[in-house]
């Protein structure tokens, strides 16, 4: 799939790797629509950014932890820059709970925010699709669904959920539409850490070195270029899966 010219949705768009992620689209060709739910600075910069490379560039708020949100923000982005073709599902949270404090409300708020809102997304995004245009899908997940963080269950689930998600939505979606997915490792530290975080965890990595959110962008990119992957789940990690 030649990026030029399409038209990319990207959750979380505006900040961290989801920043990452609209800036190497742009970079490709395609126009983007960069989603914010509380960032709106930094959409606002990254907006005239983008714009600066030729592209085209709108952004738009909404509150992705109500999945019900999905269908009005896939239909404000095919407004704003035409049918959309490439969707990037990065907006997450990474709540603290465990199997001895997980509440229901945290547990129904991550299962919204990184499997409803994917889901629903996508189903969205496959119904306003245009007959006659392929489209492809990227879902952010994590590594260690594989094996668990032992103090973020909730979130675990959750993406765990999305790995298969990725998986169905390709069976369900084909040929049309390609669903894929990178699963993250040491990236960034999580909101509210320092960098001495991940610094400290790299060093168990086989490559011995933290990834940064350009590694993420680029899987991003092969994914939704390569037109014969589909259902696959690409880990950036480091390594982190051999150790």
């Amino acid at each position: 799939m030649d990026l030029t010219g399409r038209n990319a949705l990207i959750t979380g768009g505006a900040v961290r790797v989801g920043r990452a992620i609209t800036r190497a689209l742009a970079a490709e060709g395609a126009n983007v629509f960069v989603h914010y739910h509380s960032s709106a600075e930094p959409a606002r910069t990254l907006h005239e950014e983008v714009l600066a490379t030729g592209v085209r560039c709108a952004s738009g708020q909404a509150d992705l932890s109500d999945p019900s949100s999905t269908l009005g923000l896939m239909e404000q982005a095919t407004e704003a820059l035409g049918p959309i073709s490439v969707l990037v599902n990065s907006a997450s949270d990474f709540p603290r709970d465990s199997m001895a404090t997980v509440a229901y409300e945290g547990f129904r708020a991550a299962q919204d925010l990184s499997l409803g809102t994917p889901l629903f997304l996508t189903q969205a995004f496959a119904d306003l699709l245009p007959e006659g245009i392929e489209g492809a899908v990227v879902n952010v997940t994590d590594v260690k669904t594989e094996r668990p963080y032992r103090e973020h269950i909730s979130y675990m689930l959750a993406k765990g959920g999305l790995d298969t998600l990725t998986k169905a939505a390709a069976l369900a979606l084909a040929p049309r539409i390609r669903v894929n997915a990178v699963a993250l490792g040491v990236i960034l530290p999580p909101p509210g850490e320092e960098s001495q975080y991940v610094e400290n965890l790299a060093e168990d990595l086989p490559l011995e070195r933290i990834g940064g959110p350009e590694v993420v962008a680029d899987a991003v990119v092969f994914l939704a270029k390569n037109d014969f992957i589909t259902g696959e789940i690409v880990r950036i990690d480091g390594g982190a899966h051999l150790v």
